[in-house]
């Protein structure tokens, strides 16, 4: 019996969507809509004209900007060619953009007004062929929307291969260069697949998108499942917490994915205690250890949220935790997905008991193919059993629920104890005064590692060690007790959320 062939395309599962519903609302952006009729026509028509500027399968297509449409019509039409498509991060400097568009080889690279300046101060040594602008800008930028008014649309897709290459994204580099995740198109098919079984995108949903495109949070825990489903992103193009509050109520959304740390500011707003937020039906939060007082806010509005574990090497998901456990397993990041696998290891790799912190490893169809010409580092990620060892620490406990305890290299060591910061900054955060509190560990003659707390205050508080300190005494084992106290105006974090911790060892050593 012929066994009929599988196209895994994610462009082509998408335009599929076009088809069976052409007139849903597919995106809604600054007050204008499109409908999935014409997303997949614009996508089409600009996959014949990156065709005609010779981009072939497997090659390389850029997209540098804040979120906007145009990203999802780039990342179609370079997919419909069985090209990769890079997404890159808007805020990098000109360097560092050279270096991961040469890194990745990009032929034909599509920027906004605001990045085309930053990327004209390098162009000269770019190795791209074709200069696309998404937006009005400079001159001497081709217009996307004059190609697109000009070009008929393209008359055959490419078929994809599970293991075909459909996205390089970059980590966000918080130490050292940024190395590029391959994730294929069955990596994002098995991605969503898992999802679909826990946090489902239905038809009828509203997806917010104000987390940015270019990370795997903002791109693939809503974004796509919502587009495969045929429902409607409304994408906000900078995170605005003030304007996410009156999006949600007018728009009536009822699904999106944000960092805790955008959580936590859109809590922070005078309108949060009386925004209507009761169409919203699911709320994944992700990208950082979510603290307990941030959960316990928003259910105190009726939103249980959903936690999600994820890093960028496995599409993102690895684990969630299902709303039913919200209450008896508050703080955990769940269980993995029905493919997938969970392990907390010893230093060797080895599996330890219920309880105990280790590194957590993760083995399931959503992991990368491996980092873009680094085959030293895929090894380092991948073993040879095929876990994916994420740098991260955590554990189990005795009923198989995750609970995420920190970065394994964030681990502060302190008179010989292991002090993990997520839950003394979790213990923190209940006080009062405390807006933003990130622990970190800083060189100390007698402890080896002083814990360290660096505190934004809210407006008005003031705040001094020995007031932190009774605050967590009782709470938190006296050696995880901060050491000192630094007071700035705000943390330093990169565009996913993540509290930049090297910055601050850096700046306070």
């Amino acid at each position: 019996m012929h066994t009929p062939k599988i196209d895994y395309n994610m462009a082509g599962s998408i335009l599929r969507r076009a088809k069976l519903d052409p007139n849903n609302n597919a995106i809604i952006f600054e007050s204008h809509t499109r409908t999935y009729a014409e997303l997949g026509d614009r996508a089409a028509r600009l996959a014949q004209s990156l065709r005609d500027g010779g981009i072939c399968m497997g090659d390389r297509v850029g997209f540098a900007g804040f979120n906007h449409p145009a990203f999802i019509e780039v990342m179609l039409a370079s997919q419909i060619l069985g090209a990769i498509f890079v997404p890159l991060n808007f805020r990098l400097t000109g360097e560092e953009l050279k270096y991961i568009v040469n890194d990745a080889g990009i032929h034909t690279l599509i920027a906004d007004q605001q990045v085309m300046p930053v990327l004209d101060s390098v162009r000269e040594q770019l190795v791209c062929q074709r200069y696309i602008g998404s937006e009005d800008g400079l001159e001497h930028w081709q217009k996307m929307e004059d190609i697109i008014a000009s070009t008929e649309a393209v008359d055959s897709f490419v078929a994809s291969e599970q293991n075909d290459v459909a996205i390089i994204m970059y980590t966000s580099g918080t130490t050292g260069r940024p190395k590029g995740a391959m994730l294929t198109h069955g990596n994002l098919i098995w991605n969503n697949i898992q999802t679909s079984y826990a946090l489902p995108a239905l038809a009828s949903d509203i997806s917010l998108v104000c987390a940015p495109l270019f990370h795997i949070g903002g791109l693939n825990v809503t974004t796509l499942s919502a587009l495969q489903a045929g429902a409607c992103i409304s994408i906000q193009r900078n995170f605005d917490p003030k304007q996410a509050l009156v999006d949600i109520e007018t728009q009536r959304v009822t699904t999106l994915f944000a960092a805790p740390a955008m959580l936590l500011f859109m809590s922070q707003q005078p309108e949060f205690d009386k925004a209507d937020l009761s169409s919203i039906r699911m709320m994944v939060v992700g990208a950082a250890p979510v603290p307990k007082s941030l959960l316990e806010t928003y259910k105190a509005r009726n939103i249980e949220l959903n936690q999600g574990y994820g890093l960028t090497e496995t599409s993102p998901l690895v684990s969630y935790l299902m709303g039913q456990y919200s209450e008896t397993k508050l703080g955990s990041a769940g269980k993995a997905g029905i493919f997938g696998e969970l392990l907390i290891a010893d230093a060797r790799g080895d599996s330890i008991p219920a309880g105990e912190v280790g590194e957590i490893l993760y083995r399931g169809p959503n992991v990368m193919k491996g980092y873009w010409n680094r085959p030293e580092a895929t090894a380092e990620a991948i073993d040879s059993r095929g876990w994916f060892h994420t740098g991260d620490a955590g554990y189990l406990d005795d009923e198989g629920f995750l609970f995420i305890s920190d970065r394994v290299k964030d681990m502060v060591i302190s008179g010989g104890e292991n002090v993990y910061p997520a839950e003394v900054e979790g213990v923190l955060y209940d006080h009062e005064a405390i807006a933003e509190v990130a622990i970190i560990g800083l060189a100390d003659d007698k402890w080896g590692e002083a814990v360290t707390a660096v505190v934004a205050l809210n407006p008005g508080c003031e705040l001094t060690l020995e007031q932190l300190r009774e605050f967590a005494d009782g709470k938190l084992a006296r050696y995880k007790l901060p050491l000192r106290l630094h007071l700035i105006d705000a943390l330093p974090r990169n565009p996913a959320g993540k509290v930049l911790k090297f910055k601050l060892r850096e700046d306070l050593s």
